[in-house]
């Protein structure tokens, strides 16, 4: 019998070689933005080439949270994601399960009608969405965004929720009617907790793409109180000049929600989809 392949030294190195070289160039963006932010306003563009200040200040923190309204871009933006994932996923896994396990009249039609909506550039739909939500008295509110951003990511959103029901054999539903549950209690006790990994990959999904999306809020809020943190961070740019310090200092802390947001699911997003729920 031959032996089991075993790598060289050589190349088990030159593997965490290439590992931490790809790490170090995905986190260094995340490295240079946290350098600025704690670099005081006198030193930024000479020490700008520098890996690390010669001095550091946390003003530019303390100005974003005490002298500026970024706190409250970043409350909108923390209602506007978190209602938006909320909603989006709610709506999705319904749509998923119906378009998983049953057959209809016009299924194709809406599938492709659903995949035809990704193909349309945002710029192209921009105005119309503009027109429509001006004509219900809707600017300026977070509602608006909230409503639009739910809009924008259900196709998206179903899809992915639709792939993880099909993974879901049909027999353990079928099992838990034969045992007694009507269907919606089959799917509440034991289709759902399945889909867990599901559910929290569409929640992380379409919290990130909300909390960063920045052409809706912009034309959609022109009002301060309103404002999303992405609206937020063009108030650090005057005519003249840009708040490198502070600006990167309320990028630093617009981190923060998602990865507490991605801390608090990650078990759900690493466990087997149907683990443990058919044994031998």
């Amino acid at each position: 019998m031959a032996s089991a392949f075993r790598p060289s030294p050589v190349m088990v190195t030159l593997k965490y070689a290439a590992i931490l070289g790809y790490v170090a160039f995905a986190l260094f963006p995340l490295y240079w933005l946290v350098k600025i932010a704690l670099t005081p306003d006198a030193l930024i563009f000479s020490d700008g080439t520098a890996l690390w200040p010669s001095a550091l200040t946390f003003d530019n923190f303390r100005k974003v949270i005490f002298q500026s309204d970024f706190m409250g871009y970043f409350t909108n933006s923390v209602i506007v994601s978190l209602s938006t994932a909320a909603a989006t996923t709610l709506i999705a896994a319904a749509a998923g399960y119906a378009f998983s396990r049953f057959r209809f009249r016009g299924k194709g039609i809406v599938i492709a009608l659903m995949l035809l909506t990704q193909m349309f550039p945002l710029l192209m739909i921009i105005a119309p969405i503009y027109k429509i939500v001006s004509s219900l008295g809707m600017l300026n509110s977070l509602t608006s965004l909230i409503v639009v951003y739910t809009a924008f990511n259900i196709p998206f959103a179903t899809f992915l929720m639709q792939s993880f029901f099909d993974g879901i054999p049909k027999d353990l539903e079928e099992a838990a009617m034969i045992d007694g549950c009507t269907r919606p209690q089959a799917l509440r006790l034991v289709i759902l907790p399945l889909t867990l990994p599901g559910l929290a990959a569409t929640l992380g999904f379409v919290f990130t793409a909300a909390w960063s999306e920045l052409l809706f809020a912009l034309m959609l809020i022109s009002k301060n109180d309103a404002m999303t943190f992405p609206v937020g961070l063009l108030t650090f740019v005057s005519k003249f000049s840009v708040d490198w310090g502070q600006m990167m200092a309320a990028g630093v802390l617009a981190l923060v929600p998602s990865c507490l947001f991605f801390f608090f699911i990650q078990r759900y997003l690493v466990q087997g989809l149907t683990s443990g729920a058919v044994k031998g």
